[in-house]
């Protein structure tokens, strides 16, 4: 993301149901920075494992516009947003801090990258694979970067190998 001057002040749209990216095909049509920060996630559907990705934040998008022109208006009226998240009868900006941090965790497609430290004994959601959802602890990190973790399974402790791009922090 290459967006996260100090001088940007980001707003938080609420979006129309399953509207994401048309909502933020048009706000870019019109001018605005946008950024819907997304996540893999797997399921299984009909026995096989499939990856999409989804907004982080379900039904929301941060904007950044300069709110004393008065251009939140027009984000109001943009197809696929319901209205700016306000606070009185203006809309309030999210923290600068909270945009350019969630902006350096993700890729340059919005995608949260996998975690960039993890230590023994972390503790970590699968988001990949067979295993998506159980939550394990990390016990060690090899050279490859391969992960092994341990899952709590049918009364014992499993140890498995992982890519650390298929953990997030639990």
């Amino acid at each position: 993301m290459t967006f996260h001057d100090a001088e940007t002040k980001w707003f938080l749209a609420q979006l129309k149901p399953n509207c994401g990216h048309i909502a933020q095909r048009n706000l870019e049509r019109q001018g605005y920075q946008t950024f819907l920060p997304l996540e893999d996630v797997t399921k299984q559907r009909m026995g096989r494992f499939i990856t999409t990705k989804r907004p982080l934040f379900p039904g929301y998008i941060f904007v950044a516009f300069d709110a004393a022109r008065g251009l939140w208006r027009t984000v109001n009226a943009t197809y696929g947003v319901t209205s700016l998240v306000n606070f009185g009868s203006a809309p309030a900006p999210v923290p600068h801090d909270i945009v350019s941090h969630l902006m350096e965790r993700c890729g340059d497609d919005g995608t949260l990258l996998p975690p960039r430290r993890l230590q023994p004994g972390d503790s970590v959601l699968l988001t990949q694979g067979a295993f998506t959802n159980f939550v394990a602890e990390v016990e060690a990190i090899d050279a490859d970067k391969r992960v092994w973790v341990l899952m709590d399974i049918m009364g014992g402790r499993t140890r498995v190998k992982v890519s650390a791009d298929q953990l997030r922090s639990a």
